[in-house]
């Protein structure tokens, strides 16, 4: 069964806020689901599926019950890391196309710079993998450093990435930084896990986002800019008992999947979205994802590649994780601006003339180890 065309996204809102000291993770939930039910011109007693990401033990039930919601038929709180959003909407989609449910609230909320995040009991693969020393960034560090041999990658190319995030971020009020960084800023900030500096890595913020996501019946009857849901598709990538290679990502599987569903190609998207934990992550991600050949991402996002005015493509356009807001998953805040773009919300110095087809990719885990990979295409109602 194809989702294509089974439902909608027809409300958003991200929190404004980038450090939040004094509220609960649930209530930044509370505060973002709010923001989209208002956007899409319903009510909490209107949701009858909830898909849940954040910080709370049982946070799907926990969060129903905090919301109030009453009518719950469907829940859903897959975890993938920062994708899990992506992966949700398309759950979303699925269970509204079966008639499991006719509205779903999707939420991520989380704040990891006030609040020091509790680890649960460590996986089977953690006594054979931390006795070496590895960490986040040293994981895809060792990706980046792969890359570089295998394809002449270079450091200046992979700061080209930052760089295209810190123009768009400047237009974003709500960005936690909105400094313009030139090339030579990345490369000589302070070196973290050889190659990848400090500029490389995304910033990490307290925030959250919300999406409503609806059946075709539901959204006609809401009589506003609405965004289809085109395709979808997921993988797991993992070590392979040893046998990983690291210059490729998850959306090596996922990416196809979800252009034959929605039935474009790479060549018909005007705007992406694409996980940028750090710099590598976004140049691994395009190559998969078919938008230029593999080993040729380097070349694809320098001399200014991924801005949004006289870019190859525009990317991540209200900054991304490097600069505006990244609450240790981002997923949602990749939709978030997907969907912007696609009403003709985001900021006027970056949308996208005539954005008729744009993409979400999430990357959740690390390029080093094991990953979940979601894409996900969005389009105009007559697409």
């Amino acid at each position: 069964m194809s989702i294509r065309g089974k439902a909608y996204i027809v409300g958003s809102y991200e929190h404004p806020d980038r450090v939040i000291p004094d509220k609960s993770v649930s209530q930044i939930h509370a505060e973002v689901c709010r923001g989209a039910l208002i956007d899409a011109g319903l009510s909490f007693s209107d949701v009858d599926g909830l898909f849940y990401t954040g910080q709370l033990n049982m946070g799907g039930t926990a969060l129903s019950d905090y919301l109030g919601l009453t009518n719950v038929q469907y829940l859903d709180t897959t975890m993938t890391g920062g994708s899990s959003p992506v992966f949700q909407i398309g759950h979303a989609a699925a269970a509204i196309a079966m008639g499991k449910c006719k509205i779903a609230l999707v939420s991520l909320a989380a704040r990891p710079k006030s609040e020091r995040p509790v680890r649960g009991a460590p996986n089977p693969e953690a006594s054979f993998e931390q006795v070496f020393g590895t960490n986040t960034i040293s994981m895809y560090a060792l990706a980046a450093q792969r890359h570089m041999y295998e394809f002449g990658t270079t450091s200046e190319q992979l700061a080209w990435v930052k760089v295209a995030a810190s123009q768009h971020a400047q237009y974003n009020p709500h960005a936690l930084l909105q400094k313009v960084v030139t090339v030579e800023d990345v490369l000589n900030s302070r070196l973290l896990a050889d190659p990848l500096h400090l500029l490389d890595t995304c910033v990490v913020t307290d925030s959250g986002g919300a999406v409503v996501v609806a059946s075709p019946e539901i959204a006609r009857d809401l009589k506003r800019t609405n965004c289809k849901i085109l395709g979808q598709s997921e993988a797991p990538k993992h070590q392979n008992n040893g046998k990983i290679d690291l210059t490729y990502t998850g959306a090596r599987w996922s990416g196809p999947r979800a252009f034959a569903e929605a039935g474009v190609t790479p060549r018909d998207v005007d705007y992406a979205s694409i996980y940028d934990s750090f710099t590598i992550t976004v140049v691994e991600t395009l190559e998969d994802l078919g938008f230029c050949e593999k080993g040729r991402g380097g070349p694809f996002v320098a001399d200014g590649g991924l801005l949004a005015k006289g870019g190859r493509l525009p990317v991540n356009t209200d900054g991304g994780g490097l600069c505006n807001n990244h609450p240790g998953m981002g997923g949602m805040m990749k939709v978030l601006e997907a969907v912007r773009q696609m009403e003709g919300r985001a900021h006027p110095e970056l949308q996208v003339q005539d954005c008729q087809i744009a993409l979400v990719h999430g990357t959740g885990g690390s390029l080093g180890t094991r990953m979940g990979s979601s894409t996900l295409i969005l389009g105009q109602e007559d697409a």
